[in-house]
């Protein structure tokens, strides 16, 4: 007998995941961002957190944002396909320009195009 998860717990689950690895990401770069800005001490310390906070928490709301719209967009087709993949791409690259400020159509746009290609190619290879 086959469970269903609910979307919710998928898109949670999603970005607990991502934002960890965020929050890793940030580990790694924020250090070196804090000394080409030439922080030292205290401010270097709250510079660090503050972007290990931000980078954790836009990449699990992307990764959250995504995998919501692709579940919610699987339901409604009915079908388990590469389009879903697609269209939920397009969404999590809305996601990623709203959340980073981005606000240039061609950027939106481009990321899109790569985010939906790169989810079609792994939803395509996985199915095959």
């Amino acid at each position: 007998m086959e469970e269903v998860v609910p979307c919710s717990s998928i898109a949670v689950d999603s970005a607990l995941r991502i934002g960890t690895a965020g929050a890793i990401w940030g580990l790694c770069i924020s250090p070196h961002d804090a000394r080409e800005k030439g922080l030292t001490g205290a401010a270097k310390a709250s510079f660090v957190a503050k972007s290990v906070g931000r980078c954790s928490f836009q990449c699990g709301l992307i990764a959250g944002v995504f995998q919501m719209s692709h579940c919610w967009i699987e339901q409604y087709r009915g079908r388990k396909d590469w389009k879903n993949s697609v269209i939920a791409g397009a969404v999590g690259a809305a996601a990623a320009t709203a959340v980073t400020g981005i606000r240039k159509w061609d950027v939106m746009v481009a990321l899109a195009c790569v985010l939906s290609g790169i989810n079609a190619a792994v939803e395509f290879s996985r199915t095959k």
